[in-house]
């Protein structure tokens, strides 16, 4: 169910879901679940990120999560965004605002990730993981409360995190970072509605090599790795009025992996 209190109830609310690039990982199944529970939905994705990364470009899966959003009533307007690009927010919700109408909730999925360790971190790549991972939460948080509208108490705010740290240090360091904004906003944006993050531990996005996910389930104790579902359920719960008492909490929705 849409978290639609204080919304003219003739539109569905709009979501503004970051990092749906990829039809395998956690925003793309976001986005479809919100779309199943009456939300339509802007969504940001770079393609340049995929193209350095293992798993490289996913080319239909921005034209597909929007033709299968579709398939529920839901509106999409996807946006190709640079968030290491400080300057690059205010555009992103000026796009979906235009296209979808005013942001009711905003899940900040995307993320760098690049497994390196305390040794082998490159400047740039430390510099570039705050960048994307941490200053451009900030940002869209900001610009977010910002454009706020509507009656007190009916807008949310979801981050996935991360609890990584050995050898993944960059991505670690700077999710712990997001942490400690989505806390901060839990208190200082109280008047918007709520804000939680989620960890979602280790999540089967299509990256994982065959020693990782047999780790995993070794040590999960419901024995599976985890589904992007599994997020995108949790996420579509938190949006919902069901879960508005639940504010300014670090979530582990992991299998009992932690």
């Amino acid at each position: 169910m849409a978290l639609t209190d204080g919304i003219n109830h003739q539109h569905r609310p709009v979501a503004l879901v970051t990092g749906a690039g990829r039809s395998a990982g956690i925003a793309a199944s976001v986005v479809l679940t919100l779309a199943q529970t009456g939300w339509d939905a802007g969504f940001t994705y770079w393609t340049p990120y995929d193209e350095r990364m293992p798993w490289g470009v996913d080319p239909e899966a921005v034209t597909q999560l929007s033709s299968q959003a579709a398939k529920y009533g839901a509106k999409t307007t996807a946006v190709e965004a640079d968030l290491a690009d400080p300057h690059a927010t205010a555009g992103i919700f000026e796009t979906v605002e235009r296209e979808l109408g005013p942001v009711s909730a905003l899940v900040l999925a995307h993320c760098e990730s690049v497994s390196s360790g305390l040794l082998d971190t490159s400047t740039e790549s430390f510099d570039r993981h705050f960048a994307v991972n941490t200053r451009a939460s900030w940002l869209l948080i900001r610009e977010y409360a910002q454009r706020f509208q509507g009656p007190h108490g009916t807008r949310r705010i979801i981050s996935l995190t991360s609890d990584a740290t050995v050898g993944n240090v960059p991505y670690g360091a700077s999710k712990g970072a997001l942490d400690r904004i989505t806390l901060a906003a839990a208190q200082e944006l109280a008047h918007l509605g709520v804000t939680n993050a989620i960890d979602p531990g280790p999540t089967d996005t299509g990256s994982m090599t065959a020693e990782i996910k047999d780790a995993v389930l070794q040590a999960t104790p419901l024995g599976r790795l985890g589904r992007p579902q599994d997020c995108a359920n949790l996420v579509a719960f938190l949006c919902s009025p069901d879960g508005g008492w639940i504010n300014g909490q670090l979530i582990r929705s992991d299998g009992g992996i932690s």
